[in-house]
This record gives C-alpha cells, sequence and structure tokens, in this order.
C-alpha cells in the first residue's frame, strides 16, 4: 500500500514517514508540505539521516494520485482542501487534525459519503483504550462523583482544548446521559460559585515538549478514581494512524474512528 504524507516536515510527519519506511508493507507514495515550503524539493528521508527516494512536493493532487491513501495530521483548513482531493482521486484518507469548525467537520462527514475516511482525535492505542475505561467508569460511577479532565501538551499546539480531551468528554457525558455541549466548562476564573454537579470541566495545560497527558478525574465523597494516559512519544500515534491505513484497505466509503479500527464498539 502507498501513503501520502501531508505536513511532510512537520513533527508527526517526519514520525509518519520514519514508521512506513520501517514497515515491509507500507510505501512512501509522496510527501508534501504547504507551497514555499523551506523543504519543498528536499528527499523526505533526509531529516532521518536517510535518502528514500521521495522528494516532498507541494501539488496536493499530484501527491495523492500517487498514493493509495493520504495520512493528514496538519490544521483544519490544509486537511479540508486535502480530503477534497481525496474525493476527487477516490483515495482513501486518515485524519488526525483537530481543531475543526463544525463547518468544516460537515464537510468531512459529507466526503465521507464517496470515500473511506478514518478520523480521531487521537491514533494512539492507549488513548482509545482510556477512552473506553473512562466510558466504562462514568457508567458505574454515575452522577455522585464529579468530573474534571486535565489535559497537557507542547508549547506548540495551536489548538485548546485538545481533541482528546473533547473526545473524553464526550465519552463520558454519553455514558452519563448528559449533552456534553451544555455541560462542559472550558477553565475557571473569577467568582464562580458552587461547582454544577452535572459540569464536565476541561483545562488544558501548554508548556515544553509535552508530547500529551490526558487524565480524567472522577471526584466522589472519599475517594478519587483517574483514567490517565501518558504519551512519550509521537511514534504512538504514527504506529496508529498507520494501522488505520491498513485497516481502510478493504472498507466502502464511510466515516470510522478508532473505535471501529480496534473492535472497540
Amino acid at each position: 500500500m502507498k501513503i501520502a504524507i501531508a505536513g511532510a516536515a512537520g513533527r508527526m510527519g517526519r514520525t509518519l514517514i520514519e514508521g512506513i519506511l520501517r514497515a515491509g508493507d507500507l510505501e512512501l507514495g509522496a510527501a508534501f508540505e504547504a507551497a514555499g515550503h523551506s523543504q519543498a524539493g528536499h528527499d523526505a528521508g533526509e531529516p532521518l539521516g536517510v535518502t528514500c527516494g521521495v522528494r516532498i512536493g507541494a501539488d496536493v493532487a499530484a501527491a495523492i494520485g500517487a498514493a493509495d491513501c493520504l495520512i493528514d495530521f496538519t490544521r483544519a483548513e490544509a486537511t479540508v482542501g486535502n480530503v477534497r482531493a481525496c474525493v476527487a482521486a477516490r483515495k482513501r484518507a486518515v485524519i488526525g487534525t483537530t481543531g475543526f469548525t463544525p463547518a468544516q467537520k460537515d464537510e468531512i462527514v459529507a466526503a465521507a459519503r464517496r470515500i473511506p475516511i478514518v478520523l480521531a482525535p487521537n491514533f494512539a492505542v492507549g488513548v482509545n483504550v482510556a477512552f473506553k475505561l473512562a466510558e466504562v467508569a462514568a457508567r458505574i460511577l454515575g452522577d455522585a462523583y464529579d468530573v474534571e479532565i486535565v489535559e497537557a501538551h507542547h508549547r506548540h499546539k495551536i489548538d485548546a482544548p485538545s481533541g482528546t480531551a473533547l473526545r473524553l468528554g464526550e465519552a463520558v457525558a454519553g455514558a452519563l446521559g448528559r449533552d456534553f455541549g451544555s455541560c462542559a466548562v472550558y477553565g475557571r476564573e473569577g467568582i464562580t460559585g458552587e461547582r454544577d454537579p452535572k459540569a464536565i470541566a476541561i483545562h488544558a495545560l501548554r508548556g515544553g515538549d509535552i508530547v500529551g497527558e490526558h487524565t480524567v478525574i472522577f471526584a466522589g465523597e472519599g475517594e478519587r478514581v483517574e483514567v490517565a494516559v501518558k504519551s512519550g512519544s509521537r511514534a504512538t500515534y504514527a504506529m496508529g494512524a498507520l494501522r488505520a491505513a491498513r485497516w481502510l484497505a478493504d472498507r466502502g466509503a464511510g466515516l470510522y474512528d478508532m473505535f471501529d479500527v480496534l473492535g472497540l464498539r
């Protein structure tokens, strides 16, 4: 299977390329960046100290046409354009970008009626297990426990809270029979009054080179239950994304996520 990597010169792009080059069943079909990027024209393996024979380009249509599946961990506006190119070329897509507006998300949902897409806020297998564990814990603990979610990422992350934290909140809210949009609280300041027992609060930390840490705290009377996952390397995200690309190989059009890939439904 040939893979096209969007944002090939970025941190995740390099990690994905390294994973592909090490895999025996995958091939780097194309790598691309935004027009005018300083790495345009360079070998995609150069940052890894190897020569892979694929040069970083800027022609999205050509890159996607040279591959079977796109993997995209870039920015929302760029991802939407890349998905349009996938639809035009009838190619599969694995999307790890977060921070979509409702309109952008709707466009991806519409695209999935024509091509297979795996869209997930986090592709690490352990994180997806944490989604499931948080859901189970919420269902068992119920309304007697207050829920707070804390996430931490590196200083370069441009959106907050993380897509993973939002997905954790949605999982907990669903298990508790709450509407997440109505009960979500994002940080606190000033005289806030007594805590709303139905609230699900999310707090975002940014600093240094933190890859990604998420903790769901269920605080009850006399005890506290925590579901936590800490990522020490982007390789966990890359390996999950490559696993999703393989899984998509024999799937029809539709919008899937990592629960589908891992059989966690």
